[in-house]
């Protein structure tokens, strides 16, 4: 068995919506089932035993199917919260897909790693490593807690997923990001965007964030910094014993000290806190510690918080009593839980002794043992609800501190005798504010009802209604795709609005390329939908891209899917057959949004099978309005656009719209008949994201099809009285279209210059100057410098091979080098010829274009 090619799917794809990990396994004709392999299964069963049932009977299975049931068991047993996978056969002779979903990537890579170590040990291979299946989990589990988000971020991201509002992981720590583009807004933990570093340094300096609450008539305690043990124990004398010592920038309760009521404890805490920061000493409050925690302007939770503590039994030792409640499930070391186990360190040595115990010592049953003076949760102390009992006056004291402090989210911790009443009438106050509060206590306390805090979080970053989204179209096909994205992108701008767009030419944010090359694919598309500068995007969706990593968002407002045709990249990753290839391209219809729309060719037998998965409406085009599929459709009251006459017809219903050919440059007048299909797509596409039709026909008015906006998409320049025309056309279907727009065209003789993408099936390259050869006069094959594979003149023989038995072709030249091919073509030209240059470098070659138009004639 080998395991190759394992990819990452971080998004939609060919397999499902979820997260998952694909890889390519590749078995001996003996481990294609596992009645072949005497013992294997019992042998598996007894190092796994929570692996589950094979979804395949013995005879059936293989091991690339234990891989994908492992992988999955192992994730499941580990706490991650997966449950789809899948196992595919592929054309090859025992090779399959194993798909498996996961929640954290690098828990499912490691997950994978260990199924195939399972296997090798099952099958008792020589050298392969015993398998713990225990250790393997709990090391599974132990990543798993370390990289997925935190109880509070967490949280607030499940609150956004609730609402639809899309979430990006920025980093492996806590930054996240919501929404997109122009709506985007970003949270740190529990700290939003929006939160400014001033306040955030206001609450981080506790003396001067006690003398803005003071102004602001919020009960506080006295005290200062101070300099020494000395000074610390002035302070306390003046304010009165007894004190709490802490550093004036601490957080989480790290070197807090409270309750000192002599000189030798002062100085003891002073150090403490002096090793975390400058100390300051203040007035002790008697009374509990409560966390409110303010969102905006409302309080939205409150919790008291208890130290770590234990009750004797008048049986147990201390130490003991530590490990019974830290063996609670929900205390972990760190954060990831809900609760944090107790720790037992010096500080916690020092409080027993203050107790009069040791850690050995067996306290009398019902005798309450403190482990700790703060009652921090990350110091394993408890927390209670008591969001219900808070006194409006005891609310708006913690509202004022957040606002004064100038913090969106706030936690604000006071120390009072009850909540229930006012803080003035019992001598309590407010002792700190905290930037980004851990919300555990408020989600999961140890006593009472969980609070909603991150959905209140979520609401305060976003109104009712919103969820964050811009405008998305995504484009596939095998030709058109990435004119029509130009020209939806074009009608975008026309209507004010900031576009980010991507296609095979690079990305393009509000008219300025950020990125060349072929940017067609996922990375591309959450770097647009990164960017707060974009009100609207626009993605070309290339198959390479949905297969290697899926899509780079959740759903799409509208996908348009130009054509399927005859197919192309054939024979590539699996996908052999035009129906497999309308799969792939398929990703984008399941992902539109439900208020959204897909946007099908309604000629194409292809197109039209994606409708029934679209979970939004279907807009149909096609330019004859009695296409059975699209006269059903618009009888049904259903959106079309198709063409009547001179002018493109918008339908829905008994509502129509129109739109001139004359008026849409990119037709030239309604004669090019496979620009007219991508207008159509274009219109509809912006129709279904509520575009005005003013600017609609504004944005087809305006679109030019030069090399400046659509690069070597049928752009034609004039070549000293010559028709010269440049075009990316590189498959069968493609070369039929542009036969069929350059017959339209007048000219004396007919030329093409063209090259054939290695990386296409012998007969794809051969039909393309089948095609050709039927129209044109003069052919010139070249070789351009990359071959994809191919050696070196087998493409060029290929596309000989086409022309064999050619019914009008009667020169055929051989050239290497494209741009050698493209000059030996121009010197060929006279007045009134046409010569049609399919380029492979577009950018290179229609510089060269330009430069041979601009010569003057000599």
């Amino acid at each position: 068995m080998d395991i190759s090619r394992i990819r990452t799917l971080r998004g939609p794809n060919l397999w499902s919506r979820h997260t998952a990990i694909e890889a390519v396994v590749a078995c001996d004709e003996h481990e294609r089932s596992l009645a072949s392999l005497p013992g294997f299964e019992a042998r598996l069963r007894a190092l796994f035993p929570g692996m589950g049932a094979l979804r395949r009977r013995p005879e059936e299975a293989s091991l690339a199917h234990v891989v994908e049931t492992a992988t999955l068991a192992l994730q499941t047993q580990a706490g991650c919260p997966v449950t789809f996978s899948r196992c595919s056969a592929t054309p090859e002779a025992g090779v399959y897909q194993v798909v498996i979903e996961y929640s954290e990537e690098k828990v499912g890579r490691q997950a994978i790693e260990a199924a195939e170590a399972l296997i090798r040990a099952a099958l008792a291979e020589e050298g392969a490593p015993a398998f713990d299946s225990e250790a393997t989990i709990r090391a599974l589990r132990e990543l798993d807690e370390d990289i997925r988000l935190g109880p509070s971020t967490g949280s607030i991201v499940n609150a956004a997923v609730a609402r639809g509002i899309p979430f990006r992981r920025l980093t492996s720590g806590s930054l996240v990001q919501f929404g997109w583009g122009a709506k985007q807004r970003r949270i740190w933990a529990a700290e939003v965007d929006s939160t400014s570093a001033v306040s955030e340094s206001i609450a981080q300096d506790k003396d001067l964030c006690k003398t803005l609450l003071r102004a602001a008539g919020v009960p506080v305690p006295l005290g200062r910094p101070v300099d020494s043990i000395e000074d610390a124990i002035e302070a306390a004398e003046e304010i009165g014993w007894p004190v709490v010592c802490k550093p004036q920038d601490g957080n989480q309760g790290k070197g807090v000290t409270v309750n000192i009521t002599d000189a030798a404890g002062l100085a003891l805490a002073y150090k403490a806190a002096e090793e975390i920061g400058k100390p300051m000493v203040e007035k002790f409050l008697p009374g509990s510690d409560f966390r409110m925690l303010v969102v905006g302007s409302k309080l939205i939770a409150a919790a008291r918080r208890d130290p770590p503590q234990v009750s004797g039994d008048g049986v147990h030792t201390v130490r003991q009593l530590v490990d019974q409640v830290n063996a609670d499930p929900r205390r972990g070391d760190g954060h990831a839980t809900s609760l944090t186990k107790i720790r037992f360190d010096d500080i916690a040595v020092a409080r027993l002794a203050m107790q009069g115990l040791t850690p050995d010592s067996v306290p009398e049953k019902g005798r309450r043992v403190v482990l700790r003076n703060n009652a921090n949760l990350s110091t394993g102390g408890s927390a209670t609800d008591v969001t219900d009992d808070v006194h409006p006056d005891v609310a708006a004291r913690a509202v004022a501190a957040a606002r004064m402090v100038g913090l969106d989210i706030c936690g604000v911790d006071v120390v009072c005798e009850s909540v229930l009443r006012p803080l003035e009438e019992q001598h309590g106050g407010i002792v700190e504010v905290n930037a980004a509060p851990g919300l555990r206590m408020h989600l999961s306390p140890s006593y009472g009802k969980g609070r909603a805090v991150g959905e209140a979080i979520i609401n305060h970053l976003y109104a009712p209604g919103d969820d964050g989204r811009i405008p998305v179209v995504a484009v596939t096909g095998t030709n058109g795709k990435t004119t029509t994205s130009r020209l939806i992108a074009h009608m975008f701008s026309a209507s004010g609005l900031r576009v980010g767009m991507t296609n095979t030419d690079g990305v393009h944010v509000n008219g300025r390329q950020i990125d060349s090359g072929d940017c067609s694919g996922p990375k591309s598309a959450r770097n647009v939908l990164m960017n707060p500068q974009v009100d609207a995007a626009v993605f070309e969706t290339a198959r390479g891209g949905i297969l290697r990593e899926g899509l780079g968002f959740d759903r799409c407002q509208v996908a348009v899917v130009t054509n399927i045709g005859a197919g192309d990249h054939l024979g590539l990753n699996f996908i052999d057959t035009v129906e497999g290839l309308a799969a792939v391209k398929r990703v984008i219809v399941q992902n539109v949004a439900p208020t959204g729309y897909a946007v099908l060719n309604a000629t194409d037998p292809h197109c039209v099978a994606m409708a029934p998965t679209c979970p939004g409406g279907i807009i149909y085009f096609a330019q004859d309005r009695h296409h059975p599929v699209l006269a059903t459709h618009r009888a049904q009251g259903q959106r079309c656009v198709y063409v009547e006459g001179e002018q493109i017809v918008v339908a829905e219903g008994n509502w129509r719209e129109f739109v001139a050919l004359r008026d849409i440059p990119l037709t030239r007048h309604g004669t090019i008949g496979f620009q007219i299909d991508n207008a159509m797509a274009a219109v509809a596409a912006a129709w279904g994201t509520g575009l005005s039709w003013d600017a609609i026909r504004s944005g087809l008015a305006s679109f030019v099809n030069d090399a400046d906006n659509a690069p070597g998409r049928f752009n034609v320049m004039d070549y000293r009285g010559a028709t010269l025309i440049a075009d990316y056309g590189h498959n069968p279907d493609a070369m039929r279209a542009l036969v069929q727009a350059v017959t339209a065209m007048p000219a004396k003789r007919r030329s093409v210059v063209i090259s054939g993408a290695g990386d296409r099936r012998d007969e794809d390259i051969r039909e393309q100057t089948q095609i050709l050869g039927a129209a044109f006069d003069e052919v010139i094959l070249y070789q351009d410098a990359c071959q994809r594979g191919r050696a070196d003149g087998e493409v060029v023989a290929l596309l000989r091979q086409g022309l064999e038995g050619a019914a009008r072709t009667r020169h055929i030249q051989e050239i290497t080098g494209e741009f050698i091919a493209i000059d030996a073509a121009l010197a060929r030209l006279e007045p009134g010829d046409l010569c049609l240059v399919l380029v492979d470098q577009v950018e290179e070659a229609l510089a060269h274009l330009a430069k041979r138009v601009a010569e003057p004639v000599v």
